[in-house]
C-alpha cells in the first residue's frame, strides 16, 4: 500500500483504526530514540528519516534534491513495515536485531534485507524498536554509506 501523503501527519491521518494506534506508538519511539540530526518526513509514500541535504549535500545516489533515507515506516496490506538501511549496510546490526527480537518475541522475525515486518499488532516490539533506532549516529550511517560506495549513481 502506498500513499499519497504529503506529511507524515496527512500519512496518519489516512490509517486505517486498527493501525492507528502502534503505528502512532512506532513513529513515537522512533522519534525518541532516533540520534539527533535525522529528519522525518515523507519518501516513496511512507514515513521516512532522513539525513538532510544541508547535512549530506551530495543526496541520495547522488540526486542533490533527494536526502540520504535512513529508516521509513510502512503500513502494507498484511503487516507494518520497519526499513532500516542501517541494519542493510551493517550484517551485525541486523543480526542483533533479529537475535534480540526472537529471544523477547519469541518467534521467528519475518525479514528481508532492511525491511522487517510485524503482522501480529499485538507482538511489536517497541521498546525493542527504541534500541534499534538509536543504534547509529548520522555520521555513522553517512560513513557506511560512503565507504559502501552503494550511494554513487549508475
Amino acid at each position: 500500500m502506498t500513499s499519497d501523503a504529503r506529511t507524515p501527519e496527512e500519512y496518519m491521518n489516512e490509517l486505517p483504526e486498527d493501525r492507528k494506534e502502534p503505528m502512532e506508538r512506532l513513529r513515537k519511539i522512533i522519534k525518541e530514540n532516533l540520534p539527533e540530526g535525522f529528519v522525518e518526513t515523507m519518501w516513496y509514500g511512507m514515513i521516512c528519516y532522513v539525513v538532510p541535504l544541508s547535512r549530506y549535500p551530495l543526496g541520495y545516489l547522488e540526486d542533490k534534491k533527494t536526502p540520504l533515507p535512513f529508516m521509513a515506516l510502512a503500513s502494507q496490506k498484511q503487516h507494518i513495515s520497519l526499513y532500516h538501511m542501517g541494519a542493510y549496510g551493517e550484517d551485525s546490526l541486523a543480526k542483533w536485531f533479529k537475535e534480540q527480537y526472537e529471544e523477547k518475541v519469541g518467534n521467528k522475525l519475518d525479514m528481508g534485507k532492511s525491511c522487517f515486518r510485524f503482522r501480529n499488532m499485538k507482538k511489536v516490539p517497541y521498546e525493542l524498536i527504541g534500541e534499534f533506532s538509536s543504534k547509529m549516529t548520522v555520521d555513522e550511517w553517512i560513513e557506511l554509506v560512503d565507504k559502501s560506495g552503494r550511494n554513487r549513481s549508475r
